[in-house]
């Protein structure tokens, strides 16, 4: 039997009022920053896409960005699988590098951050 894994449980919106997320307009563009150093950011995102959350700031999207990204990549069956096969490839290009991800004081991974921007080209890519 599979276990599955929890990531709201991990999410930072968990421990603060998420009302914050749930804005309109230019605000969503701030709001999303808060997203930046979740642990499960990828897992969020890849739940908005994959159950077409229309409204709100979910892994560091915006509700355009997520409707722009749906759009441009209307053949994605699963972002659960995509994302984490992109997470999957960074890391391991890391570690065929010889570096493995860098933990600062917080305790953060850095790439997590950044990894779904440096796999823009995937999820941007053209068909």
């Amino acid at each position: 039997m599979t276990e599955h894994w929890n990531w709201r449980a991990a999410s930072r919106c968990r421990t603060t009022d998420a009302e914050g997320l749930f804005v309109s307009g230019a605000l969503q563009r701030e709001a999303r920053e808060f997203c930046r150093t979740c642990p499960v950011r990828t897992e969020c995102l890849a739940h908005a896409l994959d159950e077409r959350i229309e409204f709100g700031v979910w892994g560091g999207m915006t509700e355009r960005e997520r409707r722009a990204l749906l759009r441009s990549r209307a053949d994605v069956r699963s972002w659960a699988d995509l994302l984490s096969d992109a997470r999957d490839a960074h890391y391991c290009g890391r570690a065929s590098q010889g570096r493995e991800p860098d933990v600062e004081d917080t305790g953060e991974y850095p790439a997590m951050s950044t990894e779904l921007d440096a796999g823009m080209g995937v999820l941007h890519r053209s068909a």
